[in-house]
């Protein structure tokens, strides 16, 4: 009794991993709840991530952010499923940033600037 419950439980578990471990895509245009907006698309040979900001919002639209729309500000490297890590250009200059899909419709970026001061905004595709 007992080989027929594992054997469906073995199943069930196959069935259920590749969804809970399946890549999903980051590309399509992103919008945080300020209304500022990223075009986010694989690029080079498909693993990196490439970021265009498309208007910029809230507290963050200043005349040298301003700068950066319509160009591309995020650029990194695959380094795990659904997650790359790179740079993304702002308030002047560089920062590390971290792109990570949370969900099918959600991005989490995160910047930091000199590894001290980081800040974390959340994206829906529009």
């Amino acid at each position: 009794m007992m080989k027929p419950l594992i054997a469906a439980a073995t199943l069930a578990a196959f069935l259920v991993a590749p969804a809970i471990g399946q890549e999903m895509n980051p590309n399509g245009t992103w919008v945080d709840r300020w209304g500022t907006s990223f075009t986010f698309q694989l690029c080079g040979d498909g693993t990196q991530l490439c970021g265009t900001l498309n208007d910029i919002q809230g507290d963050s639209r200043t005349e040298e952010n301003l700068q950066y729309v319509g160009t591309e500000v995020v650029r990194g490297n695959m380094v795990g499923p659904n997650k790359w890590e790179g740079s993304i250009a702002l308030n002047g200059g560089n920062a590390t940033a971290t792109v990570e899909m949370t969900g099918p419709d959600t991005i989490k970026i995160t910047g930091c600037q000199a590894a001290i001061f980081c800040s974390s905004i959340d994206y829906h595709r529009s």
